[in-house]
Formats: C-alpha cells, sequence, structure tokens
C-alpha cells in the first residue's frame, strides 16, 4: 500500500476513532493480564493511549489521571498489586 492511499484511509477516520484503536491496541488483554501487568512499558503505554481517548473527547482531568498513572509506572513509583484470586484458599 502506497503512501498516499494509507494517508487517504487515515484521513476518512475520526480522530477519536485512531484513539479508541490505538487505546485497543494497546490495551492489556485478559490473556496476556498475568504475564504484562508488572511491565512497565506496556502499563505506561496503555494509559498514554487512555490519556489520548480522554483528551480527545475534552476530559483533560480524566486525562492527567492516566498521564500520572504512566509517570508512575515509567518512574517506578507504582506497581501491580498482587492478584486477588492468588493465594485464597
Amino acid at each position: 500500500m502506497s503512501q498516499i492511499s494509507q494517508t487517504s484511509q487515515l484521513n476518512e477516520i475520526s480522530t477519536l476513532e485512531l484513539a479508541q484503536a490505538l487505546m485497543e491496541r494497546l490495551s492489556i488483554s485478559p490473556d496476556d493480564w498475568h504475564r504484562l501487568k508488572s511491565n512497565r512499558n506496556s502499563r505506561a503505554s496503555e494509559q498514554v493511549a487512555a490519556a489520548i481517548v480522554f483528551l480527545v473527547k475534552n476530559q483533560p482531568q480524566e486525562a492527567q489521571a492516566r498521564l500520572e498513572q504512566a509517570i508512575g509506572w515509567l518512574d517506578k513509583s507504582i506497581s501491580a498489586p498482587p492478584c486477588e484470586s492468588h493465594g485464597k484458599k
């Protein structure tokens, strides 16, 4: 596919749809949760994509909260909590 046809296709998609597609692509699926729950890059990417969606929807406070979470993952100030289902009898 040529660069021009890719650009043309992207122009047909709204900014919100693009942001939502990115968020969906970067979201950790339930199948990958245990493997990626502590992966700082994956968690930060997921939060940044969510922040973009909130910005596009003109919800800056929600966007800021997601960006702060992303920074927490990157600067190691937050960690994944243990799974609730583990360790219960």
